[in-house]
């Protein structure tokens, strides 16, 4: 059977359909990011509730004593970081003095040494400034959005949780029997999967901010604990959060500090602590039921980025995750499901192919 339409027309609308689909997922951003953060929250807090009603507690009290729970854990937390930026905060005038101070010593010497005019350093910096205004705001506005739709999550979270029943039995429903099993095997790999990742991020990243917190105390750098909870925060982008956690404990150093050694001591334990994260805790505590290659993380974590800012980062990973999944399933989708994934073929198609071809001749 022949195909109806060429590969270049199918190319077209598949490429135009996602287009068209990444524009709606931008549009209703407001709504479906606090619904979608609030399936993850549901899924971490499920095995909670599930214990609850073991011990004879009412299916409403459980799930109300789960988001109690979660809600003070969450507020810990915030007055934890509330309290420490206070701390920065009153220590802001002198450390603007010695910005001032280190920025006009910086300008002398790229006068002296690099012949560097004044007005020229000062059109560069002004140039700077109009770039990153741009994206200060859009960080800004990710962060207000965030704080906006914490308190929808709550109740989305609860919903779910009630509903969660009436929502499985729709999913088994509107698939023919004989996919029953297909679906009931979807869903519970969706479940350990995001359940694995969530639990296994919070986890990596107490353990990261510990070490940030430790190693920043050891050197002497100001708002030790601060900045290396803002650093394991930051890390839970793949790839890139490393080197974006390194940047704050060096502005610091090198304002608070003369000469370079803290700065090259940070480093040196920033490389250890990514080494150490990279290599032991990612793969024992976060490895989920579902790995994603390196090349696809970094292509959805800014794609997230672009499309709902922070939540977006956060959301991408679990759910390329539950993609992969539902690929590795359908056979016309498996091809998409290997291209996801992290296992590298030790030979391509293309040679198996010529190998074969070789053979036949040969005979």
């Amino acid at each position: 059977m022949t195909n109806k339409y060429p590969f270049y027309v199918k190319a077209t609308c598949i490429l135009l359909g996602l287009v068209l689909l990444g524009y709606i997922l931008y549009l209703l951003g407001d709504i479906l990011v606090p619904i979608a953060l609030s399936v993850m929250i549901a899924f971490m807090l499920n095995p909670l509730v599930n214990r609850f009603e073991k011990w004879k507690i009412p299916h409403t009290a459980a799930i109300a004593l789960a988001i109690l729970i979660a809600l003070v854990v969450f507020l810990l937390i915030g007055y934890f970081l509330t309290s420490q930026m206070i701390s920065f905060g009153n220590d802001l005038p002198t450390l603007k003095q010695k910005f001032a101070d280190f920025f006009s010593k910086g300008q002398t010497f790229l006068l002296d040494n690099l012949h560097i005019s004044l007005a020229k350093q000062n059109q560069w910096l002004t140039e700077a400034e109009q770039g990153i205004k741009p994206v200060i705001s859009k960080l800004m506005g990710s962060a207000l959005g965030t704080l906006t739709i914490t308190f929808l999550l709550p109740l989305y979270t609860f919903l779910l949780l009630y509903y969660k029943k009436l929502i499985l039995n729709f999913l088994f429903e509107i698939f023919a029997e004989t996919n029953a099993s297909y679906v009931s095997d979807v869903l519970e790999k969706t479940k350990g999967a995001i359940q694995s990742y969530a639990l296994g991020l919070l986890i990596e990243g107490l353990i990261v901010a510990t070490l940030n917190s430790i190693a920043l105390l050891i050197l002497g750098v100001k708002y030790a604990i601060l900045l290396g909870v803002i650093g394991a925060i930051v890390n839970v982008l793949p790839f890139i959060g490393g080197i974006i956690a390194l940047i704050p404990p060096l502005i610091v150093a090198t304002i608070t500090k003369d000469g370079i050694q803290t700065q090259i001591a940070i480093t040196a334990c920033y490389i250890i602590i990514q080494f150490t994260d990279n290599h032991f805790l990612i793969p024992f505590i976060v490895s989920s039921r579902v790995r994603i290659n390196a090349l696809i993380s970094i292509v959805v974590v800014l794609l997230g980025g672009a499309l709902w800012g922070i939540s977006g980062m956060f959301l991408s990973i679990p759910f390329v995750g539950v993609l992969k999944i539902i690929f590795d399933r359908i056979d016309e989708l498996k091809p998409w499901g290997k291209l996801l994934g992290d296992e590298i073929p030790t030979m391509h198609k293309g040679q198996l192919w010529r190998r074969k071809r070789k053979k036949t001749m040969s005979v």
